[in-house]
């Protein structure tokens, strides 16, 4: 006999209702890109969700800027940071890059992570940019509700 798993899983290109709430947490993204010789590189992001596209945002010139500049395929994985069995994985394209609105966006974002008003991290003559991720597979998994 085969238990039924305590676990649900999910896959499909549209973030589902019940991850929604993992881009209304404090909860970090680990953000895949690609170097120019195929490896892929990772970092933590601060992230947020509009519609079915994720939304991210660095400084012009850093390294996951010249790869997601490149290179638009993309992956990230975020964990609930109240439960690390569940989590959702996004793959999917960079569609847009934009430094316009960048700086108030990262505000909002540092509004959500610190709890500040205005992002405390700028560097003299940093210049800010905002990327729009398309989803194309999304994946979640977690304990059934």
């Amino acid at each position: 006999m085969v238990e039924e798993s305590p676990f649900s899983y999910y896959q499909g290109s549209v973030i589902p209702t019940k991850y929604r709430d993992l881009f209304e947490k404090k909860a970090f993204a680990n953000l895949a890109t690609i170097m120019p010789d195929g490896t892929p590189q990772v970092t933590p992001v601060w992230v947020n969700l509009d519609g079915n596209d994720v939304y991210i945002n660095s400084a012009k010139g850093r390294l996951k800027d010249k790869n997601m500049r490149s290179r638009e395929k993309v992956a990230l994985s975020i964990l609930d940071p109240e439960n690390p069995y569940r989590y959702l994985q996004v793959r999917g394209r960079v569609v847009n890059v934009t430094e316009s609105d960048a700086d108030a966006h990262i505000d909002r974002l540092a509004k959500k992570y610190l709890e500040v008003d205005r992002y405390p991290f700028r560097q003299e003559g940093e210049v800010r940019v905002t990327y729009r991720i398309k989803p194309e597979t999304v994946v979640g998994f977690g304990p059934k509700k």
